[in-house]
């Protein structure tokens, strides 16, 4: 197999894997936000949970 193509392929197992996650600011998003060790937060993460799951 070919190198191009190997990275096609990991490509769309990354891609598949990506829409998996819960949509930002879902019960469900704010659920493992609330699992998930503050310390491995973003910024980004930071501010999204509490727009969407403090308020």
């Amino acid at each position: 197999m070919q190198i191009s193509a190997k990275l096609l392929m990991a490509g769309f197992l990354i891609a598949g894997l990506a829409a998996c996650s819960p949509e930002v600011g879902s019960e469900k998003w704010c659920a493992n936000m609330k699992e998930k060790p503050k310390g491995d937060w973003t910024a980004n993460e930071a501010t999204d949970f509490a727009k969407h799951c403090l308020m």
